[in-house]
């Protein structure tokens, strides 16, 4: 049985997370970054196991962070010393902290947008100054942009890394990885990288962390079984140092584990541990539907461009053929389709909305018919 194949009618039946909730119940909902997915199995048992067992007090380091370390070694070729790594309550949550930590109130924060929205709340909420390096347009880092862009901070800025990149599904290279670690040290800038969508690269695709290359020694990525397996309800994270990284990360006070929850704990340490047949065929899975997808579009809706992507079950999509003065806005009025707004995460993205592929074929269908209903 596919892991993404559950119909319309039965996901309106038995979800009742935001995704579900924030819209009316005739709107079909593509915009939020959660799967429409069967439960990885190792995972159900564990929480099971947990809750009969009465396991519910509060989470304590080990498990995860050696669980985490030998799916890094095994998947990637990265090595995590477990030591190292700091529990935290959620990615953004950590990457928030580690912005209030390492840069002053005045300092700069930069951003390459289109990325995930929420980055830009982060930066608002923690009191620090915008600075944006646009990626290029191919939707790559772009080491002009980022220069000028460092430059404009000055030092003790941090930068946010989206790895890989949401909405579009860019995996950064390795030689590309190294480009911004040369540039951060160059300019005195803390690389944050947010690699909760690293497991879900698609079948193929070379993934490289940012602490696996080796200019990225200054740099701490933030990781999460959150995404890969679904598990956006149990919250909890991991911060990874580099080499050079131990006493930005140590600026995080303890307290900030607190919020660590033990059944996430429990979850994400049998995902990581047990989880990646499940994964792997969620995976092809999401090529897919995204293929599906782009064949529907072609067919129904010609105009939209479909950004190419490696990662993630998130597709971007370029509507500005389509002559729509706001196309989420009239997808969501006119065909009761919930997709991501595309200004969410790109200030100059009114054109683009985000796709979120990770369902069943049926809703993918329906979305797409309704889509074009709006132009015929």
């Amino acid at each position: 049985m596919a892991i993404l194949d559950a119909s319309l009618d039965e996901l309106r039946a038995t979800r009742t997370s935001i995704k579900w909730r924030a819209y009316d119940p005739d709107v079909i909902p593509v915009w939020v970054a959660e799967m429409d997915c069967a439960p990885c199995d190792p995972v159900v048992e564990a929480i099971e196991g947990a809750l009969r067992r009465g396991d519910v007090g509060y989470a304590a380091p080990g498990p995860l962070e050696e669980a985490f370390a030998h799916f890094a070694k095994e998947r990637w070729d990265w090595a995590v010393d477990p030591a190292q790594a700091m529990m935290l309550p959620d990615v953004m949550i950590g990457v928030g902290e580690l912005l209030r930590a390492n840069t002053r109130p005045d300092a700069a924060v930069v951003l390459s947008p289109p990325c995930y929205d929420a980055f830009f709340g982060f930066v608002q909420a923690v009191g620090r100054r915008l600075v944006t390096a646009r990626l290029d347009a191919n939707f790559r880092l772009d080491p002009e942009a980022l220069e000028a862009a460092f430059q404009d901070a000055g030092p003790g800025a941090a930068y946010i890394l989206c790895n890989p990149q949401n909405p579009m599904g860019t995996v950064h290279t390795a030689d590309e990885l190294a480009m911004l670690a040369r540039l951060a040290d160059r300019y005195d800038v803390l690389v944050v990288s947010d690699e909760i969508h690293g497991p879900l690269t698609h079948p193929g695709v070379t993934y490289t962390p940012y602490l696996a290359v080796p200019e990225a020694s200054r740099g701490i990525s933030v990781v999460s079984g959150s995404k890969s397996w679904n598990l956006a309800g149990l919250k909890i994270a991991l911060a990874v140092p580099g080499a050079d990284a131990t006493a930005s990360l140590g600026a995080l006070h303890e307290v900030n584990t607190h919020g660590a929850n033990h059944l996430a704990e429990i979850a994400h340490t049998a995902a990581y541990a047990h989880g990646a047949p499940w994964l792997d065929e969620l995976r092809g899975e999401i090529v897919e539907r995204r293929e599906l997808l782009r064949g529907m579009l072609a067919e129904q809706l010609p105009e939209i461009r479909v950004t190419p992507g490696e990662s993630t079950y998130l597709v971007w999509l370029d509507c500005t053929e389509l002559g729509l003065a706001d196309p989420a806005r009239s997808f969501l009025q006119q065909g009761r389709v919930a997709l991501g707004v595309g200004t969410n995460y790109d200030p100059h993205g009114r054109q683009f909305v985000r796709f979120n592929v990770a369902t069943s074929p049926q809703v993918i269908g329906q979305a797409v018919e309704r889509m074009a209903g709006v132009l015929h």
